[in-house]
């Protein structure tokens, strides 16, 4: 299972992100626990949805040592780094086509904690939103979460600039679309306007001009990375109290998933 969930390829990305243990001056504490073990179950419990009490002891870290290192790797920006390395892998190759970028969002239940808000669509119970910005195919270039309240419209400028430099086969690094759609919820003029002055152009459909079917035959390839990124389990149902935790999950998620395309 352990070479299932985290493949040599997939290891040799991650190994040089994770920080070095460093011993206590004064000695004793916690003895180190192989990082790779501890990854493992990590990805264990984003995949099957496993509450960290509930960690199989066959992975042979205890679920303090997990939950902490979790935390730990989190706070030192692991996960995000770790999306970068996997996107410039596929820049590399060729293998991100720029020439669209497609966004949406989808809400989630939270039990609690901090980004979360009153779900309009689910009879105002507590929830979280994702948001996830696509290349052409659907490779996911960088994700957020939000509470379920939060207008879509608002993700649009963080996702857009959250797409970080990444690795072209030839020439510069490149983080800017040749163009980015998006449906009616996106309809601002504000917004066309900040995209449009940044070199990218703008395909949303207009409220009251356009129908979303006309964006169908681009919107699938979102529709089916948020379906991709709900087979992981531990998002399906939101169970951080820390809004930067579960935002940690959604960033992994988003790594395994690039990694895919990049083993496929």
């Amino acid at each position: 299972m352990s070479q299932r969930l985290v493949p040599d390829e997939l290891w040799a990305l991650v190994e040089p992100l994770i920080p070095g243990f460093a011993a206590r001056p004064q000695g004793g504490g916690t003895a180190p626990v192989d990082d790779r073990a501890v990854f493992t179950a990590i990805v264990f419990v984003l995949t099957s949805g496993c509450p960290w009490r509930l960690l199989p002891p066959s992975f042979g870290v205890t679920v303090p040592t997990a939950h902490r290192r979790f935390t730990e790797w989190t706070k030192a920006g692991v996960w995000r780094r770790m999306h970068r390395a996997v996107l410039d892998e596929l820049g590399a190759q060729g293998l991100i086509d720029w020439s669209r970028a497609v966004l949406d969002g989808a809400s989630v239940r939270a039990k609690k904690g901090s980004m979360t808000g009153r779900n309009p669509v689910d009879r105002g119970k507590a929830g979280s939103k994702i948001h996830v910005l696509t290349d052409r195919q659907g490779i996911p270039l960088s994700v957020a979460i939000s509470g379920a309240n939060t207008h879509d419209s608002q993700a649009l400028k963080p996702l857009v600039m959250a797409i970080p430099a990444i690795r072209s086969r030839r020439g510069r690094r490149r983080r800017r679309p040749d163009k980015l759609h998006a449906d009616k919820a996106y309809d601002s003029r504000e917004l066309r306007e900040w995209v449009h002055d940044r070199g990218i152009g703008v395909r949303i459909a207009r409220k009251g001009i356009e129908s979303s079917d006309s964006l169908g035959q681009h919107r699938w390839v979102i529709e089916r990375t948020i379906a991709w990124v709900f087979n992981y389990r531990r998002l399906a149902t939101r169970y951080e109290r820390r809004g930067n935790n579960f935002c940690a999950f959604l960033t992994l998620a988003a790594a395994l998933t690039c990694f895919k395309k990049l083993s496929t």
